[in-house]
């Protein structure tokens, strides 16, 4: 059986996006750039949406992407408030209009793909009977580590566009280790939301590649941020943790092709 590869168009993709962290970077106030923001976003966010889609059916997709955005809203929303979990921070305008002035409309499009990615990317290849409860509970910790390291290379970049703001401050390029801790919290909620409304597929089904193709353009955009931010920690980060996503899109493409999955990911891509 031939090994699967990454597919094409998402290869041109993160190049694409890759690119346009050069126009974001160093033309960020031109005229349009909100609009384009919103379009951009949205275009990253599609992939992950339509595999969740085939993956759990209309019903449940439709209430898992509503519960994880309504979740974000709250706990990104006590952030600004209250400077919980992540430490004191506000958003900046470039993101565009705000919810009641606090959290961006556009956090659902942005920050749900990066969860459904890293759930994808750190499912168990097989679901051991007896030991349910004690795999989820490490699903859940893998996830919520991976998506803490997407911010390790997130962060920096989106300070640097004025995205949200540390009044204090902090030692990694401006961010404070708090803001971890709390992306590992917030990240294990979110993972452990998803996984629940969305079983029994996640529990004995294979998630489809195609759930990570908006973590990797995703990826593939701050990497260029990074780089051209002349962020230097976070660029070579940034590459590392491509590479490691690319991988595991590899390993779900074999898994579907060797289980002979149920689902319709855009086979002809991956083989």
């Amino acid at each position: 059986m031939p090994q699967p590869r990454p597919p094409i168009l998402l290869l041109i993709a993160s190049a694409l996006f890759f690119g346009a962290a050069f126009f974001t970077v160093r033309f960020p106030d031109t005229p349009g750039a909100g609009a384009g923001s919103f379009i951009s976003t949205l275009l990253i966010a599609l992939p992950s949406f339509c595999a969740l889609w085939r993956y759990l059916g209309p019903k449940r997709a439709a209430l898992s992407l509503l519960f994880v955005s309504v979740f974000g809203y709250a706990i990104e929303t006590t952030g600004v408030v209250t400077g919980f979990p992540y430490g004191a921070f506000y958003y900046g305008d470039s993101l565009g209009p705000r919810v009641a002035g606090l959290v961006p409309y556009l956090l659902p499009l942005s920050w749900v793909p990066l969860v459904l990615g890293a759930v994808a990317a750190t499912a168990p290849a097989t679901a051991p009977a007896g030991k349910l409860p004690r795999r989820r509970a490490l699903w859940v910790l893998y996830a919520a580590v991976l998506l803490t390291l997407v911010d390790v290379v997130l962060d920096p970049g989106a300070i640097s566009l004025g995205f949200w703001v540390y009044p204090e401050g902090g030692s990694y390029y401006g961010v404070p280790v708090t803001n971890f801790l709390g992306w590992l919290l917030s990240s294990s909620l979110a993972a452990a939301i998803l996984l629940t409304l969305g079983c029994p597929e996640w529990n004995s089904v294979p998630p489809p590649p195609g759930l990570l193709d908006s973590a990797v353009i995703a990826v593939a955009f701050w990497l260029g941020v990074a780089v051209f931010s002349g962020l230097l920690f976070p660029a070579v980060f940034g590459v590392a943790l491509f590479v490691y996503l690319l991988r595991r899109r590899v390993r779900l493409a074999g898994l579907a092709m060797a289980g002979g999955a149920r689902y319709n990911d855009g086979g002809d891509d991956d083989r």
